[in-house]
């Protein structure tokens, strides 16, 4: 794929064609299409933040972060204004289920003045819904082309291109050319929209005063977008759709916790049972059986055993052996079993509908609006989520998010090996896992929402309607997700089993293990070796993880490492964005409190659960005893947080 900073590289006579619209109206579907080129295609809000491009012919495809207007309220609305403001053709994306919602930005890109054809996508959904719509009558008020579509089938892509060259600009509102003559020159036209309607950054652009019609204008425009859908959508009396009443009952409490308890039992079921033991077992299996066996056989015909180039290359640390056996043995089917998941979860709408359903269980913890939508992220890439955190809308919210990031989110790598070590020990120990770090994180962001200045503003998210994932979306992102994670994790595991051999033949390793014997030894009541699992740890969580793998330890032991692990800072990729997002000095405030949180933690855990065991306790009593005293203690907690809402 081009990157965004070649836009500028348009063929003799190109165009520059940008993709707008609303978030989850299908752009990058188009964009695909248009392009041929793959991009991360996912029914949720805020995936797509960064600018993507693609030919087209021999012009140049340009797509955008979905947004509801074009100003300077949010990064993303930055972003795309600037992309809209010097687009010679612009593909307006609208989902015909929510014209009335869609339409407001479509007529804000008609008043600037732009070429146009108006995309309306989701045509088979809105039919399912009752609903007609006359895209003939649309085009002719509009005054651009309208082409009826249904991107994900292909329906339409056709007609799509043909009326490209086609776009024009549409019919602006009436009166409102006379008010942007009193503004350009020095704006230009779409540059004096943007000014009447008091858009700072632009107006100082040009030196203007910033407008004070944007209420009038936005008033103006919101009647013109009822009175054109009044006119062409006609809504036949046909009873609710089967998905519509079970988009609505994932969202009650009543019925939306155990559709999701639901939900997750199945994704144990695959990912923990047949990819985590099932796959991972035969793959693990013939590395270790056959791979690694013939490699060490030939290195040490080259190099003799025990010499300090083969053990780099082929010990215990192998850069050749445990790197690769690691990375595809057991991580690589892992992580396709993971991204599977998530990509059909992300493509069907329902991950959403999960984020609103758990904002109301965790608005008590500090967490707020669309700070959700990062912690789910953070369960496929805490490195991404960190990033995404800027579509919060202020400075504590993205403090909050970011805290519990790095302490209790393990990404969708270490997630997988959790889940692969925690089946084999039984329920008991899996039940336990997410429950404390469930507890943790809510007691934390308790603690931050009540102690940090500001308010927590509400959740505001766009659900998109339910829909059966189609195999060759989700397959071609689960395998693109699948390689991107490999192709970047490859040489951050060389490095570190490098590292590591190194350690190991200068004798520093066992120097650091003996450096660490009071916190892994005394305080966490593990092997000596466990260092070697917390050193492999900071520089990927999944590899440490990973590494629990090859040591014979008790189960408790095992849940432990697990455990404390998945509470310390995260990876270096990770850690190297929260010092880039927070800067050095918070940055560095943040991993010191949560590596010292987490061995605080993992301490005490450890100490309570052998004292409930050498007490007789058994595992059930175990469960219900931790239950009860987290759900009082974490009562007590919201009692005196309180956190504050926006009015």
């Amino acid at each position: 794929m081009e990157s965004a900073s070649r836009v500028e590289a348009i063929p003799p006579g190109g165009r520059k064609i940008v993709l707008a619209g609303n978030p989850n109206v299908g752009k990058s579907v188009i964009f695909n299409n248009l392009t041929g080129l793959y991009m991360d295609v996912s029914n949720y809000p805020g995936t797509t933040l960064n600018m993507a491009c693609g030919r087209y012919n021999g012009d140049v495809v340009i797509d955008t972060p979905g947004v509801y207007g074009v100003s300077s309220l949010s990064e993303e609305e930055k972003i795309t204004r600037d992309i809209i403001l010097a687009a010679d053709v612009l593909v307006n994306v609208v989902n015909a289920v929510h014209l009335a919602q869609d339409l407001f930005l479509t007529l804000q890109i008609i008043d600037m003045g732009i070429p146009m054809v108006l995309a309306l996508n989701m045509t088979d959904e809105a039919a399912r819904e009752g609903l007609e719509i006359n895209a003939l009558l649309l085009e002719n008020l509009l005054g651009v082309p309208v082409v009826s579509m249904a991107a994900e089938s292909g329906s339409g892509m056709d007609e799509l291109k043909r009326k490209i060259d086609l776009a024009k600009p549409g019919q602006s509102a009436p009166g409102l050319q006379e008010r942007i003559n009193q503004v350009s020159p020095p704006a230009g036209r779409r540059e004096a929209l943007l000014v009447l309607e008091g858009d700072q950054e632009v107006s100082r652009r040009f030196g203007l005063e910033p407008g004070t019609d944007r209420e009038a204008i936005y008033k103006g425009r919101r009647e013109r977008v009822n009175n054109l859908v009044a006119l062409v959508v006609k809504e036949s009396r046909k009873g609710e759709s089967f998905t519509s009443r079970l988009g609505r009952w994932m969202l009650l409490p009543a019925t939306g916790f155990p559709l999701l308890a639901f939900t997750l039992w199945a994704v144990y079921e695959l990912v923990g049972v047949f990819f985590a033991q099932y796959i991972v077992d035969n793959t693990e299996s013939f590395m270790t059986g056959y791979y690694e066996p013939a490699l060490r056989s030939l290195i040490n015909g080259v190099f003799p055993p025990g010499t300090v180039v083969s053990t780099i290359l082929t010990g215990q640390y192998g850069v050749l052996t445990l790197t690769v056996t690691y990375l595809i043995g057991i991580l690589l089917p892992l992580v396709l079993g993971i991204f599977l998941v998530l990509s059909i979860l992300e493509d069907s709408g329902y991950l959403p509908r999960i984020a609103t359903l758990v904002d109301r269980t965790l608005i008590g913890a500090g967490l707020n609006g669309q700070a959700v939508i990062p912690m789910i992220l953070g369960f496929g890439c805490v490195t991404m989520a960190c990033i995404s955190t800027r579509v919060l809308g202020s400075d504590r919210e993205r403090r909050i998010a970011i805290f519990l990031l790095a302490l209790g989110v393990p990404c969708s790598a270490q997630m997988a090996i959790i889940i692969a070590v925690l089946s084999g020990q039984g329920a008991f120990y899996m039940v336990l896992y997410v429950m404390i770090m469930l507890s943790v994180l809510l007691c934390t962001g308790a603690l931050l929402g009540r102690f940090l200045p500001g308010e927590t503003s509400p959740l505001l998210i766009e659900l998109p309607p339910l829909r059966l994932p189609r195999p060759r979306n989700f397959l071609v992102k689960t395998w693109s997700r699948s390689y991107q994670f490999i192709k970047e994790a490859f040489p951050i595991f060389a490095g570190g089993t490098l590292f590591l051999s190194i350690l190991e033949v200068t004798g520093l390793l066992r120097g650091l293990r003996n450096a660490l014997q009071p916190v892994t030894v005394s305080w966490l009541h593990l092997p000596q070796e466990v260092a070697d699992i917390f050193v492999m740890g900071l520089i990927r969580k999944e590899f440490g993880a990973a590494a629990i793998l090859n040591l014979q330890m008790l189960p408790l032991q095992n849940f432990i490492v697990l455990l404390t692990l998945s509470l310390t800072v995260p990876c270096i990729a990770s850690t190297m964005v929260i010092f880039k997002e927070r800067g050095l000095r918070e940055g560095l405030a943040v991993w010191l409190a949560v590596f010292c949180l987490a061995i605080l933690i993992g301490g005490m855990i450890t100490r309570l659960l052998e004292y409930m065991f050498s007490a007789g306790f058994h595992q059930t009593p175990v469960l219900l005893t931790l239950v009860v005293f987290v759900t009082v203690f974490l009562w007590v907690l919201t009692m005196l947080s309180r956190p504050r809402r926006a009015s």
